[in-house]
């Protein structure tokens, strides 16, 4: 083995290791805020490049495959970077940093509030959000049902304490939601991960996809419902899905839009690598037809009846999970491939939007449509940044959203079945509602004047630019709690959305090479070979 071969799978585990030395790093710094946001943006910006790197190594080289400890393979700790683990990395790892200096703009204004604390405490959040980065990257190189665990643990874990950030009373009743959804899901995953080792006497992943073919029919079929299930609620697909309303919108703007951009894609992505590599002949196509169906439709029917916009964004975000499950239940290159694509495209975009909400709640004093007004008299900029980023995900011509949308599309009508024509109908239907409900928001927040607002007293319209709103109050409808005064829009919160934008954009000038990207990588998902012989020695395979 040539020096340059042994150093590329190094790289591996670096993804894990980087935030995690960061988040101990940053404890010791607990004292010193420079310190702490300094160290977070270098850990950050350090695994974007290491990403990048692994994007470029897993498509000329194939697969890398580190093996941690000393066990003889297959018995250890297997870290797997393939094409599809390496680009959600990369993207990961784009928008961790972003929401990251999205979060320090917010800290360092607040901060300047002599009459609010920081929305994100300092000593708490830099730790603790490095902490969240490495359990998402461990969950996409884990090479192993269990280790998998361990990185939604970490991931979860993290986010137990971010989304109660603050110890509002509204803050704590969503955690604990949250919390019991994801205790729940986790315990399932434990017992299909018990399961799985009883019926085929192993958990990791290449070892999985051959062994799992010499079970009886039925008891595959239990293990799949059984990871299915739990993945399912994670990813937030009908009927699993009524907790993420409820739990998102309360949260700090930048944990909101970490969360909304990267958790549930981290459910999706697991069932992306599950199907493909141990379920390839699934007898549950149908069934997740019907799920991505239902997920995509009730979810954007949901988006359309509220009046807040964080709940709105919410059931969006719902919604657009049925897009990459319809991918998915397809079974088929194509729909595999735009899957891909899609979380690619909705992780920024979504992020993107919640930034977005954030300075839309710091700039009119609230989030209920309701009580908008004048948002784009008062920041054109901001404005420019939400109708840019509600046409994306609208999937208007020729933005990223609408490549996306066109390839699942396509794909559907490739596989021509009766259930997937269902699903293009339902598929430009949820389309046409997300364009509805997103219009709706600038309609109301941004385009009409603030007096003709039904709540709002008018007094807004008086204030500086910048400083305008209503004074806090409790929302009578119940959408949104009013929990904070007018304040102007800080440069780098802008700055941090406008680049978040941006690289929504960017999806959209790179279209054809990173579609080109992702047809490789379910190429290789669906043959599985690239794979299983990467990570397992030939004497292992049977």
């Amino acid at each position: 083995m040539s020096p340059t071969d042994f150093a590329v799978p190094n790289l591996v585990p670096l993804p894990v290791l980087l935030p995690l030395l960061g988040a101990a790093l940053t404890l010791a710094f607990r004292r010193s805020p420079r310190l702490q946001r300094s160290t977070s943006i270098a850990v950050l910006a350090a695994v974007v490049v290491v990403a990048g790197v692994l994007v470029w190594q897993t498509d000329v080289n194939g697969p890398q495959v580190l093996w941690v400890g000393a066990w003889k393979e297959p018995l250890g700790i297997s870290l797997v970077a393939d094409r599809l683990s390496a680009l959600m990395l990369l993207v990961s790892g784009i928008v961790t940093l972003l929401v990251l200096l999205f979060a320090i703009g917010q800290g360092q204004a607040d901060d300047e509030d002599d009459e609010r604390e920081s929305e994100t405490p300092v000593t708490i959040f830099h730790p603790t959000y490095l902490v969240l980065s490495a359990g998402v990257a461990n969950a996409f190189l884990a090479g192993d049902l269990f280790n998998l665990f361990v990185g939604f643990e970490i991931l979860l874990f993290s986010s137990y304490v971010l989304i109660t950030l603050g110890g509002s009373a509204a803050r704590i009743h969503a955690g604990t939601t949250y919390v019991v959804v994801s205790l729940l899901s986790s315990a399932l995953f434990l017992v299909a991960i018990a399961a799985a080792y009883a019926a085929t006497g192993t958990v990791n992943l290449a070892q999985l996809a051959i062994r799992i073919g010499d079970l009886d029919p039925g008891v595959a079929l239990v293990l799949q419902l059984s990871l299915l299930t739990a993945f399912a609620i994670k990813a937030a697909v009908f009927p699993m899905s009524a907790w993420l309303p409820d739990s998102y919108p309360t949260a700090p703007a930048p944990v909101t839009a970490v969360f909304a951009g990267l958790l549930t894609k981290v459910g999706v992505y697991a069932i992306i690598r599950t199907q493909t590599l141990l379920f390839p002949d699934s007898p549950l196509q149908e069934l997740l037809m019907w799920a991505a169906l239902l997920t995509m439709v009730i979810g954007i029917l949901g988006a359309v009846s509220q009046s807040g916009l964080k709940r709105i964004l919410s059931f969006t975000l719902v919604s657009h999970i049925g897009y990459m499950i319809f991918g998915i239940a397809l079974a088929t290159t194509p729909g595999t491939a735009g899957a891909i694509f899609y979380v690619a495209h909705h992780i920024t975009i979504q992020t993107a939007l919640f930034l977005i909400t954030g300075l839309v709640e710091r700039l009119g004093g609230t989030t209920s449509l309701d009580r908008l007004g004048g948002l784009a008299l008062a920041s054109p900029v901001l404005a420019t940044l939400f109708f840019v980023s509600a046409m994306n995900l609208s999937g208007i011509p020729p933005l990223s959203g609408f490549l996306a949308k066109v390839g699942l599309l396509n794909a559907g009508v490739e596989l021509g079945t009766p259930l997937a024509w269902l699903l293009v109908v339902g598929g430009i239907v949820t389309s046409l509602l997300t364009l509805y409900a997103l219009a709706k928001v600038w309609s109301q927040a941004f385009w009409r004047p603030l007096a003709d607002a039904p709540r709002s007293t008018g007094t807004a319209a008086r204030l500086p630019a910048g400083t305008f709103g209503v004074e806090p109050e409790a929302d009578p409808a119940g959408d949104v709690l009013v929990d904070t005064r007018p304040r102007a829009l800080p440069r780098t919160m802008l700055g941090a959305t406008a680049a978040m934008t941006l690289v929504g954009l960017l999806i959209t000038v790179v279209a054809g090479p990173l579609y080109a990207y992702t047809e490789r990588a379910a190429t290789d998902l669906m043959s599985r070979d690239p794979y299983v012989t990467s990570v397992l020695p030939a004497e292992v395979r049977r």
